[in-house]
């Protein structure tokens, strides 16, 4: 076995766990495994080993893995989860499965127009900067509300949940909380009639706190691939 395969099985683990903690269903939530600064050779590794859906934050490298993984694209879901600019909308409208950070209609409204009639719709998460941190980008919860309406409305697009970036905290309790909020928003959501399935929150180091406060898909990264380097000046 692999050194990612052994990891995947230890995550998918803790993920077990986790559900079993919160007293919801077995297999409840998605993993994905976010392979942002690693090669082509570590997602394949993933791939072997089951793993279908990954995360990248970087447009270029992310584009480069697609064209040297074409062989097995219909097996594998790609998911951009990092900042997007509205020069790199096109590009992601027409390569990637899901966004995960669409944090203004303006980004939500370019995809819609650039994503291919010939593609399913693009699956988009809202993402919410629960935590308020001047440092992260999302919607306020304020705003959230009326930013998700309006991208539901968007022809090649389906709006599938939230997504959201907490403030790092050390225990339990604390990681729960912003959890905690962006559920409540999610559920608020729902009852407006909006039909949501997805809340993408949790990472390495508060992926128990993201599933006892109901997350559905789980992004981790760390904990599958091991520590990121990345290239300096």
């Amino acid at each position: 076995m692999s050194q990612i395969a052994a990891h995947l099985d230890e995550t998918h683990a803790r993920i077990a766990q986790a559900e079993q903690a919160a007293h919801r269903p077995a297999g409840c939530v998605t993993l994905l495994a976010v392979s942002k600064t690693f090669p082509a050779q570590a997602v394949r590794d993933a791939y072997a080993a089951g793993q279908r859906a990954f995360g990248e934050n970087y447009v270029q490298e992310a584009l480069g893995k697609i064209a040297e993984l074409a062989d097995v694209r219909d097996a594998l879901e790609w998911h951009f989860i990092g900042p997007l600019q509205s020069n790199k909308t096109r590009q992601v409208a027409e390569h990637f499965d899901w966004v995960h950070s669409v944090d203004r209609l303006k980004i939500a409204q370019r995809l819609s127009e650039q994503r291919p009639a010939e593609l399913p719709p693009l699956n988009l998460c809202l993402q919410v900067n629960i935590s308020g941190e001047a440092s992260k980008s999302g919607a306020s919860p304020d705003t959230a509300r009326e930013v998700a309406h309006a991208i539901a409305a968007l022809p090649r697009l389906r709006l599938r949940g939230l997504m959201s970036i907490p403030e790092s905290a050390d225990k339990l309790d604390q990681q729960r909380a912003p959890h905690r909020a962006l559920h409540d928003l999610y559920e608020t959501l729902r009852a407006d009639g909006l039909a949501l399935d997805t809340l993408s929150a949790g990472m390495s180091n508060d992926l128990e706190a993201a599933v006892l406060e109901g997350a559905t898909m789980v992004r981790i990264g760390t904990a599958i691939f091991g520590a990121r380097t990345y290239a300096t000046s």
